[in-house]
């Protein structure tokens, strides 16, 4: 109860969902093919609370509905302090389509912002289905990783080859582009059976090739690839939090899926 009543107070003082109203506009050369505008409650058909589970990325989920808000056209994912002595500190919410929706190449946009915390990492990004990570043929595609205060985003690919096979930077498998910490921004990435480029805003930021020599390990980034859109809080990577900052959250005002026009 402490925790849903938390939660219910935040979000009276988190401030406004609500985005400008955006036509859809469909990029010259491509056709929509998905969308998800978080218009009405959220659609269990397409997403799955994110639980909690033991990677940094997840050790602090929890998949109360109250975590996860859709409001005024915007989803947001929040990021609380846990007030119950004896579990995990913080408390965040985040969404999967695994299972219920997954695409094969394209170009995806998600229009996204954050509010800043010490120990905040939001994150946009894309699994391949139906293999598991760490092992062979699996491929994760981050579309962008915040952390903390940083006037930056990171985007990434991960595989079997950049894990186990000294392939981080053959060719480099991340890069990170400058954005307007505080405002919305449109992350995307064009992904086809030879590469994948990111883009922040609809300019071309990072790109990873498939490179014919280093053998099908450096390029499994074919087969079906699904949603997960995640607020975490601490983890190696992004260090711990700080109390005094939180709560804070993502919110998602978009994520579109567009397919090559013929």
């Amino acid at each position: 109860m402490r925790f849903y009543t938390l939660l219910l107070s935040t979000l009276m003082i988190g401030g406004s969902f609500a985005s400008a109203a955006e036509k859809v506009t469909v990029p010259e050369g491509w056709k929509l093919h998905w969308q998800e505008e978080f218009n009405g409650p959220l659609n269990e058909k397409v997403w799955s609370r994110v639980t909690k589970g033991t990677a940094d990325w997840s050790n602090m989920m929890t998949d109360h509905p109250k975590a996860v808000r859709v409001q005024s056209g915007v989803l947001r994912l929040w990021g609380v302090k846990n007030t119950k002595k004896g579990e995990q500190p913080y408390l965040t919410g985040g969404l999967s389509s695994n299972g219920k929706f997954d695409f094969e190449y394209g170009k995806v946009q998600i229009r996204a912002r954050f509010k800043s915390a010490k120990g905040a990492w939001p994150a946009l990004w894309m699994l391949k289905s139906n293999a598991k990570w760490g092992k062979e043929g699996m491929g994760e595609i981050d579309i962008m990783e915040h952390l903390n205060f940083e006037d930056q985003v990171y985007q990434t690919v991960h595989s079997y080859y950049t894990v186990h096979k000294g392939g981080s930077n053959k060719p480099p498998k991340s890069g990170t582009a400058k954005i307007s910490r505080d405002d919305w921004n449109t992350y995307g990435v064009e992904w086809d059976k030879e590469k994948i480029v990111f883009t922040v805003n609809g300019k071309p930021t990072h790109s990873y090739a498939k490179q014919a020599d280093k053998g099908a390990e450096q390029y499994p980034f074919h087969g079906p690839f699904y949603f997960i859109l995640s607020m975490q809080i601490e983890g190696k990577w992004v260090g711990e939090a700080d109390p005094k900052d939180y709560p804070a959250w993502m919110d998602v005002d978009w994520v579109r899926v567009y397919k090559k026009a013929e």
